[in-house]
């Protein structure tokens, strides 16, 4: 088994995470469908305390947050590294006063897509 793409000392230290198998129970899936979703760039994950975790605004309800998967595609395609991806998702935006990962989960969703295509390339 391969390494894990994993970002490190990113994360913030307030934000909630889960480990490969608490998203594994989420998404209703295995921990190795969660590692290859890592490893295809579906799923942005990170390390903390030597130990690889996902964030756990990256979920909703019934599985990843809407618009989840788009605004990582949008993010990656648009020439940033999964690291840098990470840490734009956790930088609060103060006209919105929440990080675009909190935000996925508010009427300011389709604001956050928008912003990230602008901000492409």
């Amino acid at each position: 088994m391969g390494s894990l793409p994993l970002s490190i000392d990113i994360l913030p230290d307030d934000a909630e995470a889960l480990s490969l198998e608490e998203a594994a129970v989420r998404l209703r899936v295995s921990t190795g469908r969660i590692r290859t979703l890592i490893r295809d760039h579906n799923l942005l994950a990170a390390s903390r305390g030597g130990q690889p975790v996902i964030p756990a605004a990256f979920f909703g309800p019934d599985g990843l947050a809407k618009h989840f998967e788009g605004l990582v595609t949008i993010l990656l395609d648009g020439g940033y590294t999964r690291d840098e991806a990470l840490e734009w998702l956790f930088e609060e935006q103060e006209d919105l006063a929440l990080r675009p990962a909190d935000a996925l989960h508010t009427h300011s969703a389709r604001e956050v897509l928008r912003r990230a295509q602008a901000q492409a390339f």
